[in-house]
């Protein structure tokens, strides 16, 4: 499997037995799903959704997009915040969360695991670079558990690869084929497991051809990775193709031409019976179709670099894509 390293999978399974799932204002589950508090925005007579974020920036942006989204066409919505997976998707299977953003490649193989085993996702992964199949593939695996994946649309935040704009231009990169074909020595700052991981330095050998020199420990991401290879001491970088930093640093991302990174495209996953009416799907559907990988740098930057409040940034976006209904 072309497992992924990223803040959505690095939470600790230690935690799910003894934490409460609150809203963002401190209430309940069931609080915000009787109409409590917790509940926001005008109207709400077609009932009361609530819509999960899992906590860093992206998520809280793509779930007040929803939410605010799905108020406007009438909904009482509200936003709640857990932290990691192996606490939302068990809420959502039991209706305590109505909505959740997900990313088509990671929950198809959290979902492998759990119904297949800890060892599916390796043995029998579910997930590739095609987005089509990906999502075919999530959507046998949801259905069963009461859960339904909507359409996944262009956005995706998955693994990428970065180089300095004037590495790129000196050697004319624009693909992590063409890097590859260079012949050129690069060295990766990274994480540790970027040695063995498949999606890493293993498959940049094997899919790309592209020499390897070493691993530099810095991180994925990191401001110090990101840094070195700004400063040439490292040449290439792992990071996601949603880091809102990269012109910060002078970096680009070379683009994954031949598939080596899982589709990780962003798209709704709703509890089936409390959220699963085709009027939902489609509210939400119009978003996803004009989400785009860019627009959600932007919005990552507007929050990260800006200190914009998430729900302010998702207003602004709506409205600027008319996906707003006219109160």
């Amino acid at each position: 499997m072309r497992s992924r390293i990223h803040r959505r999978t690095a939470a600790a399974l230690a935690v799910a037995a003894g934490l409460l799932l609150t809203a963002c204002g401190g209430e309940s589950l069931e609080q915000s799903k009787e109409g409590g508090p917790a509940a926001s925005g005008s109207g709400g007579g077609k009932g009361t959704l609530v819509v999960g974020s899992a906590g860093f920036t992206e998520s809280n942006v793509l779930a007040e997009l929803y939410a605010q989204l799905l108020r406007s066409e009438g909904y009482a919505t509200s936003v709640t915040t857990v932290n990691n997976r192996e606490l939302y998707e068990p809420a959502l299977e039991k209706g305590e969360i109505d909505v959740v953003p997900e990313y088509a490649a990671t929950l198809a193989e959290f979902l492998n695991a759990k119904v297949n085993g800890p060892k599916a996702p390796q043995d029998r992964p579910v997930a590739s670079g095609d987005v089509a199949a990906t999502v075919a593939g999530l959507e046998k695996l949801a259905a069963p558990l009461g859960l339904k994946a909507l359409p996944a649309g262009s956005a995706v935040d998955q693994n990428a690869f970065a180089v300095s704009r004037e590495f790129a231009g000196k050697n004319k990169l624009k693909s992590l084929s063409d890097l590859g074909a260079s012949g050129l020595k690069v060295k990766i700052a990274a994480g540790d497991e970027c040695t063995v991981r498949p999606f890493c330095a293993p498959g940049l050998k094997a899919r790309y051809g592209i020499d390897v020199s070493g691993i530099d420990p810095k991180g994925v991401g990191t401001p110090q990775a990101k840094q070195a290879v700004k400063d040439g001491v490292d040449q290439l970088v792992l990071t996601t193709t949603t880091d809102a930093t990269l012109d910060t640093y002078g970096l680009v991302l070379l683009e994954d031409d031949k598939k080596l990174q899982n589709a990780d495209n962003v798209l709704p996953v709703v509890n089936a019976k409390d959220a699963g009416s085709p009027e939902v799907a489609a509210a939400l559907d119009r978003l996803t179709k004009v989400l785009t990988t860019a627009d959600l740098v932007d919005l990552n930057r507007k929050v990260d670099a800006e200190r914009a409040k998430p729900a302010d940034v998702a207003k602004a976006y709506l409205e600027s894509k008319g996906l707003l209904k006219k109160g």
